[in-house]
């Protein structure tokens, strides 16, 4: 069956200029993944850079019991499937103290990359991105952030979008790479797996993201997200591929 439906994706969401935001679009196509339901896992495989401000179209036979995005040509961007979750258990979460002193240490002395992406950008305002400025966690193999969404950024039932759930999964893996693997910028979303636990509050404490190395293999970095409530309650978890640039 062929798909008329077309998305499209605004700059605003970008995380490289012209580059829909990854974890973005990876809800996206996991909220159309035949099969999908509370507490599903999720994979979502990258192919080609999907493109912001021009219409992609779903293609609702991506694969069993999947989804994807085809351009204009019909060449494939990305394609999700329901998968088992992760294996391992997440580590425990940082408390919201260090997980503020770890943004705060972020913040001050930033690594170089994109201020305007999305997910992770410093010229970012509550309203206008996730703000996920995660740096190292003291004396633990992490890095984290405390963060507090705009109300802008909530559904009609007060909830984080749930494509911003998965958004809140991306970005903090870069941050693993670079910081505890002393990765280079650039690097891009290859694959990201997700499992939603339940519904993420807009208003209240904060909420916390988390990310850790599983491991590096040439120019592959795989490791570890979370989202979790202040006290360490777990919203959701994730593993991801990230791919580094090639060495100039």
């Amino acid at each position: 069956m062929n798909s008329t439906e077309t998305i499209t994706v605004p700059e605003a969401l970008h995380g490289y200029p012209g580059v829909a935001f990854g974890g973005y679009v990876a809800g996206l196509l996991a909220a159309r993944t035949a099969g999908r339901h509370a507490g599903q896992a999720v994979r979502v495989d990258f192919r080609r850079p999907v493109p912001t401000r021009t219409p992609v179209r779903l293609d609702p036979d991506g694969g069993p019991g999947g989804a994807g995005l085809l351009d204009g040509d019909g060449v494939l961007l990305a394609a999700a499937a329901a998968v088992a979750a992760p294996d391992g258990v997440p580590p425990a979460a940082p408390s919201w103290a260090e997980a503020v002193k770890a943004a705060d240490a972020y913040r001050a002395d930033p690594p170089d990359g994109q201020v305007d992406c999305f997910g992770c950008g410093l010229d970012r305002t509550p309203a206008t991105g996730l703000r996920l400025h995660c740096g190292r966690v003291p004396g633990r193999d992490l890095v984290a952030t405390a963060w507090t969404p705009g109300p802008e950024l909530a559904g009609p039932d007060g909830m984080l979008l749930p494509e911003l759930v998965w958004g809140a999964l991306d970005c903090p893996g870069n941050a693993a790479g670079r910081l505890l693997a002393e990765g280079p910028g650039g690097a891009v979303t290859a694959s990201l797996t997700a499992r939603l636990l339940r519904p993420v509050p807009v208003a209240g404490e904060g909420l916390l993201s988390y990310a850790w190395l599983l491991g590096v293999e040439g120019r592959k970095c795989r490791v570890g997200t979370a989202l979790a409530a202040p006290g360490g309650e777990p919203y959701a978890y994730a593993e991801a591929l990230w791919i580094r640039p090639r060495p100039v």
